[in-house]
């Protein structure tokens, strides 16, 4: 009998009970404002700034409204104006170029590899065309961050890190979010810890994390902030830093922290399913497995495959037959974008040229979910199912 998938893969664990219950004591207090305090109290948003700052190792940390309105916000932070140009990924997701048109900048952009990653040789080639890179560590995958640092660093460019994908990842034992000047991070429900939406942006940098704070809405109340930075760093820049508000507040931060505090369980758990996949796929005949250099600890929260110079037709059939059993793959090759698998030239707000490397690659990304609610027996149910259809597909594709 074929076998079917009868899973969801929108489906999240619950928040933990300790999330829940300090969830209600915040809607108890009626105070879900993050700077609604009382007396001399941190506050829930403080103190998860605080827990995240540990967490990552950064001297600051700001919990914000959404993973883009922190990458905006560092672009503000960090001097971007109306006009600059900013390097970032070919391969990511619609919120990073999103962020930099946001603040009037033009997104340049820059190759992806078959690793999934930024495609260095390209960055370098292109270091001249902007001060900034907003670095999409998309889907999980980190480049080679010692060199893309040396490219940066000699070429004077600020790099900013989009870890919405990547909070718990390290390359070389260093955390994802702390190669760059800032980091960025989402909480968004589909992320590695869920608030529904939520964010946060970390910095070693003193007025970097001051501008940051402004902008986040503190009404200059920034003292109660969980890390703050000096006061005559505020003296600096507060009078010409705008409010541009997007703030946590207490009830997500409530939810966040004992999720914060389980992370690298969490980590580990998403791991497990993310082997048990790849193994099933490998030596899938047509299909490529994306390679982990040994160098990254990587979140396998959703895995990637490749389809390499597949006809469109024969990759649309591989979705549809996977469909039909249950395993809802995403596909980055469209014509068109569905849901969030748009690519650089979707994004009619953002110039761009073909980009015919990229392109082939782009065109063969397979992309699917992998939430705690599976098993490790349903992950191995599901790669059987991808693996017999793509092959089904590839042989009658061959005659």
């Amino acid at each position: 009998m074929t076998e079917v998938f009868k899973g969801s893969f929108t489906q999240q664990e619950p928040i933990p009970d300790e999330g829940i219950a300090a969830a209600v004591a915040v809607m108890r207090s009626g105070r879900l404002h993050r700077y609604n305090l009382v007396g001399d109290e941190a506050g829930e948003t403080a103190l998860l700034e605080r827990e995240f700052a540990d967490y990552t190792g950064a001297k600051y940390a700001l919990a914000v409204a959404s993973g883009g309105y922190a990458l905006a916000t560092a672009l503000r932070a960090v001097g971007v104006a109306p006009g600059d140009r900013v390097l970032t990924n070919a391969f990511t997701l619609a919120p990073v170029p999103g962020a930099v048109a946001s603040v009037g900048a033009v997104p340049v952009f820059v190759g992806v590899t078959e690793e999934l990653t930024i495609d260095l040789d390209d960055l370098e080639a292109n270091a001249d065309q902007a001060d900034v890179l907003m670095l999409s560590h998309m889907r999980g995958h980190l480049c080679d961050m010692e060199r893309l640092m040396e490219i940066c660093d000699a070429a004077g460019i600020t790099v900013i890190e989009d870890c919405a994908h990547t909070m718990g990842a390290a390359w070389k034992g260093r955390p994802s979010g702390r190669w760059g000047t800032v980091g960025c991070y989402s909480t968004q429900t589909y992320k590695h810890i869920n608030s529904g939406e939520g964010g946060f942006l970390v910095t070693d940098d003193d007025e970097i994390a001051a501008r940051a704070t402004i902008l986040s809405g503190s009404y200059m109340l920034y003292g109660r902030n969980g890390t703050v930075p000096p006061e005559e760093v505020f003296d600096r820049v507060k009078y010409e830093t705008p409010n541009v508000s997007g703030r946590m507040d207490h009830l997500r931060a409530a939810i966040l922290r004992p999720q914060l505090a389980r992370l690298d369980a969490q980590c580990a758990a998403w791991n497990a399913r993310y082997g048990v996949v790849e193994a099933g796929l490998r030596g899938t005949p047509g299909l490529t497995v994306v390679e982990r250099p040994e160098q990254e600890t990587y979140v396998g929260s959703s895995i990637q495959f490749l389809l390499l110079d597949w006809e469109h037709s024969a990759i649309a059939e591989v979705l549809s037959r996977c469909l039909r059993r249950g395993v809802e793959l995403k596909w980055f090759g469209g014509a068109e974008p569905v849901g969030f698998t748009s690519r650089y030239d979707s994004w009619r707000y953002a110039p761009s040229e073909p980009m015919p490397k990229s392109d082939r690659i782009l065109r063969s990304i397979v992309d699917m979910r992998l939430p705690l609610t599976f098993s490790l027996e349903d992950c191995a149910l599901i790669a059987r199912i991808i693996r017999g259809e793509v092959g089904a597909v590839w042989q009658a594709a061959r005659g």
